[in-house]
């Protein structure tokens, strides 16, 4: 049992740095811009998940290997942000095909159309929700910065005295990572939300579109470039 002295002193922490938008909300709300509030959430849902796997690596020794090695560390992000601005550069370019593809997607289902005829524009997911969180998780497995910030934040509140390293360790990840999906949901809720007033209009609908790609490939390129503070 981990005592209540650390569980209440990690617990404000993981909310001060949860509260504060880092890469994974970006991505998350660039993929609610890009495909709406369903495939934003399965994003949030996978880059948890992948994270939360990282947490555990990192609970076996993992979070050492990557903050000593700088090729290791390199070459996770390299990939994780190649990844990045792929998804971006395809959200770019698939921009005009939305309002065409949540039409046909609302054509076939007409069996749960709205009373208007037609369906909400957050309904529509012109990426599959599995396909999202795949996607997600990858990100999330590919982000080495998360795997430095476990290792140098978790073991602060672990009590060494009771033993079980490790599992106090996931267990903190566990309370870290529930916390994280809310925020992450919220925010793919509320730019998937923004989102349904530009899926009325085609032309709205391309541009935020295409604003979503653009965050994502930005946020790729800020990942390739930004280098260890060692």
């Amino acid at each position: 049992m981990i005592p209540t002295d650390r569980i209440v002193p990690f617990l404000v922490t993981a909310i001060i740095i949860i509260l504060a938008p880092g890469p994974q909300v970006l991505f998350v709300v660039g993929r609610a811009l890009a495909y709406g509030r369903r495939t934003a959430l399965s994003t949030a849902a996978g880059g948890t998940l992948g994270a939360y796997v990282q947490a555990i690596l990192v609970s076996l020794g993992l979070g050492t290997l990557v903050e000593r090695s700088a090729i290791v560390y390199t070459s996770i992000k390299l990939v994780g942000a190649a990844y990045l601005v792929y998804l971006g550069v395809r959200a770019f370019r698939q921009r005009r095909e939305l309002h065409a593809d949540m039409t046909s997607e609302n054509v076939e289902s007409s069996g749960q159309r709205t009373a208007s005829g037609m369906r909400a524009a957050s309904d529509t997911k012109p990426v599959s929700d599995m396909k999202a969180a795949r996607q997600g998780v990858l990100v999330g497995l590919t982000n080495p910065k998360a795997a430095v910030f476990f290792a140098a934040i978790l073991p602060q509140f672990v009590d060494r005295s009771i033993g079980h390293v490790p599992l106090q360790m996931i267990v903190f990840a566990t309370m870290f990572s529930s916390m994280a999906l809310v925020s992450d949901s919220t925010w793919g809720l509320v730019a998937g939300t923004a989102r349904d007033w530009f899926a009325r209009s085609p032309r709205r609908l391309a541009l935020v579109g295409g604003t979503g790609g653009l965050a994502m490939v930005g946020l790729g390129v800020g990942i390739a470039v930004t280098g260890r503070k060692d």
